[in-house]
């Protein structure tokens, strides 16, 4: 049997989760398990975090395609009608947020690590977030080196 692409090689039997369900169903806690049947297709137990990690990474996937379809205007440009609140941050932002979640998809991918394109999703969305809010346009005031504050 082939395992699917990006699927453990972690195989069991069907009659391993009679003999050893305990062990069996633990396994899918660390990584997707193939379990073969003699009267039918190999099944893969997952946990239900992973399930939504690949679901998200495939909806971010269909997007990712869209923005390269079109052929009007800068990556940057493209990728904020398919990821509207990209508008909250500066151009230059959105250009390193564009090839950043590009990179991260790519990442993904390639080493079937769901959570490296989301995690870097929804770092720029919070980003995003936060500067729409106002939290990134507070004047500071810096220490110098060796300054301490006085308790209040």
């Amino acid at each position: 049997m082939i395992p699917a692409a990006g699927i453990s090689a972690t195989t069991r039997r069907s009659s391993d989760l009679s003999k050893h369900s305990a062990e069996v169903f633990a396994e899918p806690e660390n990584h997707p398990v193939t379990v073969t049947r003699r009267d039918g297709a190999a099944l893969v137990l997952m946990s239900q975090r992973e399930a939504e990690g690949r679901a998200r990474l495939l909806d971010f996937a269909a997007q990712l395609i869209t923005v390269t379809l079109d052929e009007n205007g800068t990556l940057a440009e493209r990728m904020v009608k398919a990821f509207p609140w990209m508008l909250a941050l500066s151009p230059s932002d959105r250009e390193s947020c564009a090839q950043d979640l590009v990179d991260a998809a790519r990442a993904s991918f390639a080493t079937n690590q769901p959570h490296l394109a989301i995690a870097e999703l929804t770092s720029w969305k919070e980003t995003a977030t936060a500067v729409a809010a106002g939290l990134g346009s507070a004047d500071l005031d810096w220490l110098d080196v060796g300054e301490t504050v006085e308790r209040p």
